[in-house]
């Protein structure tokens, strides 16, 4: 069955990753009105996580917030899509770096680097950084369900030089990467819900206590890797750009659970500069009610 959801659908994303921009934005437009005024797709848990966050914002603002984001969300998908047929030339022209410096001198002194980004604007064009590092790039994800996808998602964010490790494997990559003595950038999306009962960690994020990953951190304090905050800024349709902003030069300097909450403060900085721009359909806040009595009243 997997096979065959594979074949039927490979075709059809075949054809719209050779759309020109310009089609493929019009095809989006489309989508939109199907997701957002058809089906509805998670117009509930969009609205309520807007609500939870933003009390202050009028309902005229939420809703504006709201479509935008819904807006934003299909060109993203489509862009996903695209990947398969774009070149490395359109690539690098769409997403575009600065502040590239932090990561080479990083470089020059012979340290990998943990990068750290949450999921806003664009996280699938970050492949576009290869072009522009010494390190081997690595991306860490979470394996899909059908195989026959897996392997699909790996090629399209392989094809620039990028490898994906999953999560399961990433801490014996990582170690083995340090001692073979080989330069690694480690791309990591820190920002969803853990399951609660592996939660090391509860801390307000975005005003709300909730769990938070603290994986990243945990392996830069280990492994002794540098931790880079990649700030991603939508320019306009289809145009991207990523600054990077050093967390720690020193992981192991810091107390338990700083750099996790010093990266959480950059997501908050990214969301109310631009808050159409944050992955509002995941359901972040889920666990706000489960917070344990020892963090309520520091038992």
């Amino acid at each position: 069955m997997q096979f065959l959801v594979f074949i039927i659908a490979y075709p059809l994303l075949w054809l719209v990753s050779r759309l020109p921009f310009k089609l493929l934005y019009i095809l989006s437009d489309g989508v939109f009105v199907i997701v957002y005024h058809i089906v509805g797709y998670r117009k509930k848990v969009v609205r309520n996580n807007l609500l939870l966050v933003f009390p202050e914002k009028d309902v005229a603002e939420r809703s504006s917030i709201e479509k935008k984001f819904y807006q934003h969300m299909c060109d993203m998908f489509l862009e996903m899509i695209k990947t398969m047929g774009i070149s490395n030339k359109q690539l690098q022209k769409r997403f575009t770096f600065s502040n590239l410096d932090v990561l080479h001198k990083l470089e020059e002194k012979n340290r990998s680097v943990m990068l750290m980004f949450p999921h806003y604007a664009s996280w699938e064009w970050v492949i576009a950084l290869d072009a522009h590092i010494a390190s081997k790039g690595y991306a860490i994800y979470q394996k899909i369900g059908n195989k026959h996808f897996d392997k699909l998602v790996r090629d399209i964010r392989q094809k620039f030089g990028t490898t994906l490790i999953t999560t399961v494997d990433t801490r014996e990559i990582v170690a083995s990467n340090k001692r073979k003595g080989q330069l690694s950038m480690y791309g990591i999306l820190s920002d969803q819900s853990p399951m609660v009962r592996k939660a090391q960690l509860w801390t307000p994020f975005m005003g709300i206590t909730v769990p938070v990953h603290t994986g990243a951190e945990q392996l830069c304090q280990k492994l002794d890797l540098p931790a880079v905050y990649l700030r991603v800024s939508k320019i306009s349709r289809g145009h991207y750009h990523g600054t990077f902003e050093l967390l720690s030069e020193n992981p192991k300097e810091m107390a338990q659970f700083e750099l996790t909450k010093a990266f959480l403060t950059k997501v908050e900085d990214s969301i109310k500069a631009e808050p159409a721009y944050y992955f509002w359909t995941h359901k972040r806040w889920k666990h706000k009610d489960k917070v344990p009595k020892s963090f309520q009243y520091g038992e």
